[in-house]
This record gives C-alpha cells, sequence and structure tokens, in this order.
C-alpha cells in the first residue's frame, strides 16, 4: 500500500449466478488491503488476496462451482463479478483512469499498465512455462485477466519475465493492484476521465 488514507464511500456488492457458478462479491475501493476469498480454487485464492492487498481494497469474495467440471466457470466468472464490482464502486466519481507500476520479485520483474476509460482490452504477455500452478491450469491466469478486463471496462497490459511461474504470476497480480490503486484514485483536478467528456461506467 502506499500509506495514503482515502475517504470512504465507494462500495459495491455483486452477486453472478449462472448454472455453473454462484458468486458474491464485496468490494470497498477505499479499504486496507484486507480480503476474505473462497473461490475453490487455491491460487486463484492466493493471487486476488495479493490483488486486493496491493490495490488497498477491501475484498470478500465467495464463489461455489462446477469444479467437478474443471476450474474454467469458477475462474472466469469471479473476474467478471469482480470486473462488475469495481465499475460499480467506482460509479460516476472522477478518477486518475491511468495507473502504472513496475514490480520485482526476486528473479521476476512484472509490468503493469491500466486504463479505466471504458475501452475493454487485455495484452497478457505473463511468459508461462508450468502447465499448471499449484492445481490450477496456467493458462487460466490469462483467462481471468481478459474476463476482468472486459467486465471492468478497462484496458490492462501486463508483461512478466523471470525463471520461475509462481514468481511471474504473483508479481503480475501484485503490480495489477498497484496500478489499479493509482488509477482508481479520486482526481477532484478533472470533472470528467477524457476530453471527449466523461465516460460513464455503467
Amino acid at each position: 500500500m502506499t500509506g495514503k488514507r482515502k475517504a470512504a464511500g465507494r462500495k459495491a456488492v455483486v452477486e453472478r449466478k449462472t448454472k455453473e457458478t454462484q458468486i458474491k462479491c464485496s468490494l470497498e475501493l477505499d479499504g486496507a488491503g484486507e480480503s476474505q476469498v473462497g473461490t475453490g480454487v487455491g491460487f486463484l485464492d492466493h493471487m486476488l488476496e495479493l490483488l486486493a492487498f496491493n490495490a488497498a481494497w477491501n475484498l470478500r469474495l465467495e464463489a461455489k462451482g462446477d469444479l467437478q467440471v474443471d476450474e474454467h466457470h469458477t475462474v472466469e466468472d469471479c473476474a467478471i463479478a469482480l470486473g462488475q464490482a469495481l465499475r460499480k464502486a467506482i460509479g460516476e466519481t472522477p478518477v486518475r483512469r491511468y495507473g502504472f507500476f513496475i514490480l520485482p520479485m526476486d528473479e521476476a520483474l512484472a509490468t503493469a499498465a491500466v486504463d479505466l476509460g471504458g475501452r475493454p482490452f487485455c495484452k497478457a504477455e505473463l511468459g508461462l512455462k508450468r502447465k499448471e500452478i499449484g492445481k490450477m491450469p496456467s493458462e487460466l491466469l490469462e483467462d481471468f485477466l481478459i474476463a476482468f478486463a472486459n467486465s471492468a471496462g478497462a484496458a490492462v497490459n501486463l508483461k512478466a519475465e523471470g525463471r520461475n511461474d509462481h514468481h511471474k504470476a504473483e508479481a503480475c497480480f501484485k503490480a495489477l493492484g498497484r496500478a489499479l490503486e493509482m488509477a482508481c484514485e479520486k482526481d477532484a483536478k478533472r470533472t470528467g476521465t477524457s476530453t471527449k467528456g466523461r465516460v460513464k461506467l455503467k
């Protein structure tokens, strides 16, 4: 965390229910980096806890998914719910919109840049080589990031290099959290997020 104290108030709760998953996500942007996460996918829980801590969000996310099939539906739907919660919590508050961070973790290095301007896009060059990290398929990390970017209306650019896949994944989610903290900061200097006028995140 940056150590800055933020005014309370920007909160959201999203519940998502499908035949494949049931998810409840509670998000407070002006938090202290506290999280309670239970998705049934251990490595995803770890990544979400890192994301919340480094974004200085308070996050509660509980998910029940069809893990007897595989982890994909749970991972993707958690990302969708989190992205929706982010948009809802920001609402009409003018924010800095852009955030970026470079973060080292041992031999790994991650670069994250985000734009909350309502134009979804995701480019994730994670450089992962292992088929799984923990018991989670490595490919699902990119699927999570794509779903999150789309539902949040965010452009997300992530790149990692290093030897250890666990370190690269951790560095990416930590860097993304720090970039999101910056992007979500209230911006009293501007009445909108673009020269086009205020971009509404519906």
